[in-house]
């Protein structure tokens, strides 16, 4: 099985909806999965999110499925500098050693009380849900092929929220995944899950933020 992640396109935010750059990008992101032999399609509930799946749908002739739980995500918390924003305090951590492979990062007091911690918890659990529907359990940081299938599904999101997934699938410290990882407006990252009925099988990253089909539209290639 082979996700591919897509974040939406340059937004305007106040109004939750495509800027004009954005309908293009995202019409050049529909012509650049036009040939991925995509099956579903997924998408967050936000206007941005669902503007840009519209595109590939339409080409690909196919509804869009829309996932709750993907929406924006939210952070936050009393004296937490930076106003709680997880990239920030991740690269702050970054610059103050930490150690994210010896600690826990869910313990460190930039992220202890901020709300981004239940959040980040809510999307991931929701997620896994989502797997099991689709032949994988998570156990760990294994996954048990229990029927997966060899298809190809396409969501359409944020950078906080698939942020999180990336950082879930990897067994990655997400506050490291935030500050190191980049994930460009209607950018494209796949990965993708072995077929292997009964075994324990492992997400492969095949592509990461890919905006190369932006980088043409913008007439820079």
């Amino acid at each position: 099985m082979k996700i591919i992640f897509v974040r939406h396109g340059e937004a305007d935010y106040s109004s939750d909806c495509l800027t004009p750059e954005g309908h293009k990008q995202a019409a050049a992101a529909a012509e650049r999965l036009s040939g991925e032999g995509i099956r579903e399609i997924y998408a967050a509930p936000s206007g941005r999110a669902q503007q840009t799946a519209a595109c590939t749908a339409r080409r690909l002739r196919l509804e869009v499925v829309t996932l709750s739980f993907m929406g924006e995500i939210s952070w936050g918390g009393p004296g937490i500098p930076a106003d709680g924003r997880p990239w920030k305090l991740g690269y702050r951590m970054l610059q103050e050693g930490f150690d994210f492979y010896a600690d826990d990062w869910r313990l460190h007091p930039y992220f202890a009380e901020n709300s981004v911690i239940r959040c980040y918890g809510t999307v991931t659990a929701k997620f896994d849900e989502f797997l099991r529907e689709k032949g994988y359990w998570h156990e760990g940081r294994r996954f048990l092929c229990r029927g997966g299938e060899d298809e190809t599904l396409a969501l359409f999101s944020h950078g906080g929220s698939a942020g999180f997934l990336m950082a879930h699938l990897l067994a990655l410290p997400y506050p490291y995944v935030a500050s190191v990882l980049p994930y460009d407006f209607a950018s494209i990252t796949t990965i993708s899950f072995p077929v292997a009925e009964g075994e324990w099988v492992f997400p492969r990253v095949e592509l990461f933020n890919d905006c190369g089909h932006i980088r043409r539209t913008n007439g820079r290639e």
